[in-house]
């Protein structure tokens, strides 16, 4: 399931807990008399503010995704999509990682996102390119060995 998908699936369930569930919550703590000391009334209101936010913010992101063009991602630079493999050259330690949306992030199988000390580092690298970031760890140095962009699966 890509981004757009999940982001989709998770559009679909606020929506229906906004729409049918928070709704007959709210009617069942109403008929419970008066709502100033309604702790389940007041509880399901802050829920649905919650999800409104959350609705609100996760349709900003799928627009702003629909605006990604990815004929414009570089061939030959690592963005987003791209797999890098890299030496630490601290540790002498090889990493794969993959840049991705934040929604995406996955470190434990690679997968980073383009909004991270790493992935903001690695951002616009090329193979054999050398790479120094601050990391909440301390300054971090690799060398980019492979660099696979989202165009080369297509090639």
């Amino acid at each position: 399931m890509n981004v757009k998908q999940k982001l989709e699936e998770e559009v679909r369930k606020l929506e229906q807990e906004l729409k049918v569930e928070l709704p007959r919550e709210l009617q069942r703590a109403a008929a419970h008399g008066d709502l100033r000391e309604n702790g389940e009334y007041h509880a399901a209101r802050e829920r649905q503010s919650y999800v409104l936010a959350k609705l609100g913010a996760l349709h900003q992101r799928l627009a702003a995704l629909s605006l990604v063009n990815f004929d414009a991602l570089p061939h030959d630079r690592a963005a987003y999509g791209s797999t890098l493999v890299v030496l630490d050259l601290d540790k002498d330690v090889e990493y794969t990682y993959r840049l991705v949306t934040p929604e995406e992030v996955d470190v434990a199988n690679g997968l980073i996102s383009t909004t991270s000390p790493l992935g903001r580092g690695f951002m616009g690298k090329q193979e054999g390119d050398e790479v120094v970031v601050q990391t909440p760890q301390g300054k971090r140095s690799f060398e980019v060995l492979k660099l696979k962009t989202i165009h080369s699966s297509e090639d």
